[in-house]
């Protein structure tokens, strides 16, 4: 009998007789765990497919699901009212905050997009699938890529938005990110030829790069990250020397952006105390939510929560969080999509006073594509969320983890995910580019993309599916263009809900 997987051939008879088989170095102790777990643990084999096996299961799906078709969209007669799918979301929000969502929604058709993930989980669910899947960033527009600070205190780029994450159709997110290229240069007035590079330039590096990845051994994959200091190095040739400076200003000011320049801006003192500031409606602490006793008590709930909280987390970030002390919590607005949503910004200090830390804390709700690929193996969807995020990230923040409140002010379970507010966070000023930026910002939203979809997915198969040829960016540069109309159609739909009283919507927040 042969051994596997690190069991010796008696590795049963040892599992049933820990006693009889000691390591001084491991204690019968810990020998009666591993026997308590392989009893009840149940585990399924994963499937190791030659790379052969792969390229060819790829080569299968192209011709299944030709790379032509991924051109097709054409909205069913049948297809849901965009305006009912927001409502229906907008059922289990904040209802005082909704009409800001919409507001926000409206000040362009990609600001539209961006709050309408929902909407375009439901036309891409009636799209050609090549069968093949990752895990699915499920909102992979151009604004939720941008920069902030690995643990090393490196500069990278990454995705940062995973509220909508599930396994699902690697496709979804290449279809979502390249009709918001398209959308977004429509904004910004580029001409139809510019509009066409930019896709194309963004998709051919989604290719390009799964092609290298596919020829990576494993870890090299899992390793592979983009710093930004590098990058600019790579592409400040291509451009103006004003643009240059202006994109290492952008740079210098990410780096400013931690607790420290939050807590200049988002505290005031209030009898000698240092407290979050009223924003209403924007940002609203508890003690003006929630005046007098009943503030007080919130207040203490939620530092029992935070308790809680911590346990998500590694045992080293815990015992770092638990060295600062919670001061005080205030419900925040937080981009497009998410208003409406309950979101938290907690202020702690640790030594002296001196020496704050803001952490955010989201409600997570059911992803977009659930309804479409079916439920997430998590019945907590900010441990969805988290989960998700360390799969696709290349490294993810240090406080990032989640908790289950079985009762919140409402009296409704909720899910909610925790990371730090700011850490040398900063996004692409999407109006202010010129289309020479836009496509260089769309290769490395590209490359990232296929990065993120490598760490889950069949890399090989992919690969083999997307060819080296440029059929697949050609098909998805077809599809943004029928998709960002669509989006034009979905935009003056909620304006005329707003026109007509349907729906309120509240501008300049």
């Amino acid at each position: 009998m042969r051994a596997r997987a690190g069991i010796t051939p008696n590795g049963r008879w040892a599992l049933r007789h820990p006693h009889r088989m000691m390591d001084p170095a491991i204690g019968s102790e810990s020998i009666h765990t591993m026997a308590t777990f392989a009893r009840t643990t149940r585990t399924t084999p994963v499937p190791h497919l030659t790379v052969d096996e792969r390229v060819a299961r790829g080569k299968a799906a192209r011709q299944e699901i030709p790379r032509s078709r991924h051109a097709e969209f054409e909205a069913p007669h049948d297809r849901a009212d965009p305006v009912d799918l927001l409502e229906e979301q907008a059922r289990t929000r904040v209802p005082e905050l909704v009409p800001i969502r919409y507001g926000r929604m409206l000040v362009s058709p990609f600001t539209f997009y961006r709050g309408a993930a929902k909407i375009m989980a439901h036309d891409l669910a009636g799209t050609p699938r090549s069968g093949l899947s990752v895990q699915c960033c499920g909102d992979a527009h151009l604004s939720n890529f941008g920069v902030f600070a690995s643990p090393e205190r490196r500069l990278v780029f990454d995705i940062n938005d995973f509220d909508e994450t599930l396994p699902g159709p690697w496709e979804w997110d290449v279809k979502r990110l390249a009709a918001s290229m398209i959308i977004a240069a429509r904004d910004n007035g580029y001409s139809a030829k510019d509009q066409d590079k930019i896709v194309l330039d963004t998709v051919n590096e989604y290719r390009v790069a799964m092609r290298e990845f596919a020829g990576m051994h494993t870890l090299e994959v899992w390793y592979a990250h983009l710093e930004v200091e590098p990058v600019l190095q790579q592409y400040k040739a291509q451009f103006k020397s004003a643009q240059v400076k202006r994109t290492e200003a952008a740079l210098a000011k990410a780096r400013t952006r931690d607790s420290m320049s939050a807590f200049s801006k988002l505290t005031e003192q209030v009898n000698g105390t240092a407290l979050i500031v009223d924003q209403s409606p924007l940002i609203v602490p508890v003690r003006v939510l929630l005046p007098g006793d009943e503030g007080d008590r919130v207040l203490e709930w939620l530092r029992s929560l935070i308790r809680v909280y911590r346990q998500s987390l590694e045992h080293d970030r815990r015992k770092l969080l638990e060295q600062f002390r919670l001061e005080d919590f205030a419900r925040k607005v937080v981009g497009v999509g998410s208003v409406g949503t309950r979101a938290w910004i907690a202020l702690f200090f640790g030594r002296d006073g001196g020496d704050p830390l803001f952490l955010q804390l989201k409600e997570a709700e059911e992803s977009v594509l659930e309804e479409h690929v079916g439920r997430s193996v998590h019945k907590n969807h900010a441990q969805r969320v988290v989960v998700g995020q360390r799969m696709m990230q290349a490294s993810s923040d240090i406080f990032l983890g989640w908790i289950h409140v079985k009762e919140g002010l409402d009296g409704v379970a909720r899910d909610f995910y925790g990371r730090q507010l700011k850490d040398w966070k900063g996004s692409a000023e999407i109006e202010q580019m010129i289309p020479l930026g836009m496509a260089a910002y769309g290769r490395l939203c590209g490359w990232t993309l296929a990065r993120a979809h490598a760490r889950s997915g069949d890399r090989i198969a992919i690969a083999s599916y997307l060819g080296a040829g440029n059929a697949f960016d050609r098909a998805i540069l077809e599809f943004s263009k029928a998709y960002a109309d669509q989006n034009d159609a979905d935009y003056a739909a909620l304006s005329e809900a707003v026109k007509s009283g349907r729906i309120v919507a509240q501008t300049g927040l």
